[in-house]
């Protein structure tokens, strides 16, 4: 018995370990003080609604911000490149208007040339105007370098200067070379020395369309520039005015005039023929046409220079008479040679209701150029009926 007393009393210690946390957590009952608790019977409480981690609330306006702040940097580039896109539009405009100027400014002296050449009596008148037409050139060559065009069209620019240059030598050389020919009296060899410097006129021509104009427009094509013409700029209107030929007959007349008066030589015009367009008929003086009258009636006179030298500014006059009032109209030759046929028409017209079932005349006069003796062919009187097409 005692044996087993002793057996009793043995104490296991490693089986006396405190309880853990974990244990006493599940063995720990709830307490239910609430009334309506599951200790009384009733349903559990509602939770709580669940909250977002307050972290992404942070997290969700910065990426916010960093959206917006990326919108405002791409608008503000697209802002921007469109604030460059019309300042680069602007230069180009700008730059094109001042060369329009100078362009305007050339073909009026160009004329104003031509008509100089054909229509000039004395030497000294032309050599004073040749003189005058060529400082207007070296101020629109000085106005050209004054000029700043953008970056990528300075090299054509250049090619523009040289173009204004070679209209004021070609001016100065004809000045000079006619000037010289007051005491020479060399008409063939004078006309084969103009013949040669007013090739630096239609040079000048080349240059401006070829070696400016042309490269210019490709190179603002290639920078993307849209809506900006570059002027173009034909000095020479008319080549035929400065050959040989043509500087010929300038020498014979002004060696005929030379101090003014009446020009010698043959001079003349003569009315050859008047077609009526569409219908294609040409006016008789011995018998009548009928006239279709549509919207592109028109008139086409064709005359001849009868004479031995170039003619300027010939008047051709159109009279049509079919009671009251007549119709009239005037139209000019610039340039006519000798022995060359040149047109005028006459278009645009709105005939009176009494044109129609009556009959008409119509009268076309060339008028006669300074010197021209026979008058006889300058004019003819044609008979013609109205009706509707």
């Amino acid at each position: 018995m005692s044996t087993y007393d002793d057996d009793d009393n043995i104490e296991f210690d490693f089986f006396d370990e405190p309880e853990t946390a974990e244990a006493t957590q599940r063995r720990r009952l709830p307490r239910l003080d609430r009334s309506g608790g599951r200790g009384d019977g009733g349903d559990r409480p509602p939770r709580p609604p669940m909250r977002a981690p307050t972290g992404l609330v942070p997290l969700a306006r910065l990426v916010g911000l960093i959206a917006i702040a990326i919108v405002v940097v791409v608008a503000l580039v697209f802002w921007i490149g469109s604030c460059q896109g019309k300042s680069k539009q602007g230069d180009y405009k700008s730059y094109a208007q001042k060369v329009r100027a100078i362009a305007t400014s050339d073909k009026q002296v160009g004329k104003d040339f031509a008509d100089k050449l054909v229509s000039s009596r004395k030497l000294s008148e032309l050599v004073a105007s040749l003189q005058s037409f060529a400082q207007q050139e070296q101020q629109a060559y000085t106005q050209a370098q004054q000029i700043r065009p953008p970056g990528p069209l300075r090299a054509a620019h250049l090619n523009l200067i040289d173009a204004i240059e070679l209209r004021a030598k070609g001016l100065t050389a004809l000045g000079d070379a006619l000037a010289r020919a007051g005491a020479a009296k060399n008409q063939t060899g004078t006309a084969t020395q103009l013949t040669s410097q007013a090739m630096l006129l239609t040079a000048s021509d080349v240059v401006w369309e070829q070696l400016y104009r042309v490269p210019a427009t490709q190179r603002m094509q290639e920078e993307g520039v849209t809506g900006v013409v570059i002027p173009s700029s034909q000095f020479v209107e008319n080549p035929d005015l400065v050959g040989a030929r043509s500087f010929l007959l300038v020498m014979q007349r002004l060696g005929g005039a030379s101090t003014g008066g009446t020009p010698s030589g043959k001079h003349g015009d003569g009315l050859i023929s008047v077609k009526v367009n569409p219908q294609g008929d040409t006016l008789s003086t011995t018998s009548a046409t009928t006239i279709k009258v549509s919207t592109d009636l028109s008139f086409v006179v064709t005359v001849e220079d009868s004479g031995d030298f170039q003619e300027v500014n010939v008047p051709v006059t159109l009279t049509i008479d079919v009671g009251g009032t007549p119709i009239k109209r005037q139209e000019k030759i610039p340039l006519i040679q000798p022995t060359e046929q040149k047109t005028v028409t006459f278009s645009g017209f709105q005939l009176p209701a009494s044109a129609f079932g009556n009959k008409a005349t119509i009268k076309v006069e060339v008028a006669p150029v300074a010197g021209e003796i026979n008058t006889s062919n300058n004019s003819a009187t044609y008979t013609a009926f109205f009706t509707l097409s």
